[in-house]
C-alpha cells in the first residue's frame, strides 16, 4: 500500500532564502540608519578625551614670565669720556658710596685744567696790579685834595684878613680883590678836586669789580675742569653690588656711555612681561603667586610699564611678605597672575576641542556613553587648566575635550572600543 509522504515546510532551501532576505533586509536597515538623519562618525574611544563638568572654585589666571631685579638700581655712566687706565675692582663686587671702580684718561681736559689753572692765574695778577694801582691813585688824590685844602685854608685866610683891612682903609681894592679872587678859585678847585676824588673812587671801584667777577667766572671754571677731571675716577654713588660692568683696560668710553650699574642689596622685585590683549585688565595692585622651593609666594604689581613692544608690555612686582631664601638676580620665575577673586563657577578642562568650535559648541555624551551629541554651550572666562561654562551645561556630564580636527561636521559620534 502506497503511503503519503508528507513535504517538509523548512528545507534547506527555504531556510538559505530567508537567511539572504532577512540579511538584505537588515542590511538595507543599516543602510537606512547610518545615512539617515545628522551625521554620524564611529570614534573609538581610546582616541578621545573624556572630562565631566563640575562645579568648583574658579579664579581667571594667566601664566606669565618674570625676571628678578633689585628693587633699586643706580646706572653708571661715563660722566665725561676717555680711555680705560685702571680698574680697581671687578663685577660682583661689593661697592661703599665713594669707593673707586676705575680711572679714566682724557687728554683735553688735562690740557684745559692747565689752560684754565693759567687763565685763573694770571686774572689774579692781574686783579692784583689793577688794586695795587687803584690804591696809589687813591693815595695820589687825597695827597692832592690835601694840599688843596692847605691852600683854601691860607687863601682864606688872607681874604678874611685884607677884608678887614680894607673895611679899615688900610690896604686898597686891588690888593683885597686879588686875595678874594684867590680864595674864590682855591674854594672851586676844591670842589673840582672832591668831584674826581669821587669819580675816580666809582671807576675804580667798578673796575675792580669787574675784574672780580671775570676772576670768580674763571675760577669757577677752573672748579668745574677739576670736578670733570675728577669724573675720570669713577665711584660708586651708593652702596651695593657691582653688577653689569662692561669696561677694560685700554678700551675708549664715549660721554654718556654705559659702564655698569649698582644694585641695592635691599630686597628685590620682578620684571614681568605680559601680551598687549590683557593691557586694559591689568593695574596696580593685582597679584600673582609662584612656586620656590616647594613654597608658593605671593607677589604684587606696584608699576605698570604702558608702553608697548613687540606684542607685549612691562609690569614690576614685588614680594608680599616672606621673600624666597636663596632667590638671585636674574632668575626667571613663572608666575600665575590673577585677573579675578576666586568665585565658584561651572568648569570644563581645556582641551583641543577649542581649537575647532572656538567655544561654541561640544560633543556632550549620552546618559549611557555609547554616543556623543553636539550642544550648543558659551563659554566666558578662562585660566591655563579651565574654561568657565555660562550656559548649554551642568555639573555631571561628561564631553569630549580633545581635538575635533577629523570630525568635520558630524553632528553625532557613536562611541566605541576597539
Amino acid at each position: 500500500m502506497d503511503r503519503v509522504i508528507q513535504k517538509k515546510k523548512w528545507n534547506s532551501k527555504r531556510i538559505m532564502t530567508l537567511a539572504g532576505i532577512t540579511g538584505i533586509l537588515l542590511l538595507i536597515a543599516a543602510s537606512y540608519y547610518y545615512t539617515s538623519g545628522k551625521p554620524k562618525l564611529n570614534v573609538d574611544l581610546e582616541r578621545i578625551t573624556i572630562s565631566e563638568v563640575k562645579k568648583a572654585a574658579f579664579k581667571e589666571f594667566i601664566p606669565v614670565n618674570g625676571v628678578v631685579l633689585p628693587l633699586t638700581t643706580i646706572y653708571l655712566d661715563a660722566l665725561e669720556g676717555g680711555r680705560v687706565e685702571e680698574k680697581y675692582v671687578e663685577d660682583g663686587a661689593i661697592m661703599k658710596k665713594g669707593q673707586p671702580i676705575m680711572r679714566l684718561s682724557n687728554t683735553d681736559l688735562a690740557l684745559n685744567l692747565v689752560t684754565q689753572e693759567t687763565q685763573v692765574f694770571n686774572l689774579l695778577t692781574q686783579m692784583q696790579i689793577a688794586r695795587n694801582a687803584a690804591e696809589q691813585n687813591t693815595v695820589t688824590r687825597l695827597n692832592q685834595m690835601t694840599d688843596v685844602d692847605n691852600l683854601l685854608k691860607e687863601a682864606k685866610r688872607v681874604y678874611e684878613l685884607n677884608k678887614h683891612l680894607y673895611e679899615q682903609k688900610a690896604i686898597g681894592a686891588q690888593e683885597f680883590r686879588q686875595s678874594e679872587n684867590n680864595y674864590n678859585y682855591q674854594l672851586e678847585k676844591k670842589k673840582l678836586a672832591q668831584k674826581i676824588l669821587g669819580q675816580d673812587s666809582v671807576s675804580t671801584k667798578q673796575s675792580l669789580e669787574q675784574a672780580k667777577q671775570l676772576f670768580e667766572g674763571s675760577r669757577n671754571a677752573l672748579q668745574l675742569t677739576r670736578k670733570k677731571v675728577g669724573d675720570l675716577v669713577v665711584r660708586a654713588p651708593i652702596d651695593g653690588q657691582l653688577t653689569s660692568l662692561d669696561a677694560e683696560i685700554g678700551q675708549n668710553k664715549n660721554k654718556g656711555e654705559r659702564l655698569g650699574q649698582i644694585d641695592v642689596l635691599n630686597g628685590f622685585k620682578v620684571r614681568v612681561d605680559i601680551d598687549e590683549h590683557y593691557i586694559s585688565r591689568v593695574f596696580i595692585g593685582l597679584k600673582g603667586d609662584f612656586s620656590f622651593a616647594n613654597k608658593k609666594y605671593t607677589l604684587k604689581i606696584t608699576k605698570v610699564y604702558t608702553q608697548v613692544t613687540g606684542g607685549r608690555f612691562q609690569v614690576d612686582m614685588q614680594f608680599e611678605g616672606e621673600i624666597p631664601q636663596g632667590i638671585r638676580r636674574g632668575q626667571t620665575l613663572q608666575i600665575g597672575l590673577a585677573l579675578s577673586d576666586e568665585t565658584e563657577a561651572i568648569l570644563i578642562p581645556r582641551g583641543g576641542f577649542y581649537q575647532q568650535t572656538g567655544g561654541n559648541w561640544i560633543f556632550k555624551l549620552s546618559a549611557d556613553g555609547s554616543k556623543a551629541y553636539r550642544v550648543d554651550i558659551q563659554l566666558n572666562r578662562q585660566n591655563p587648566d579651565f574654561y568657565e561654562v555660562v550656559q548649554g551645561l551642568v555639573p555631571g556630564e561628561k564631553v569630549i575635550t580633545s581635538s575635533y580636527e577629523n570630525y568635520g561636521n558630524m553632528q553625532e559620534l557613536v562611541l566605541k572600543k576597539q
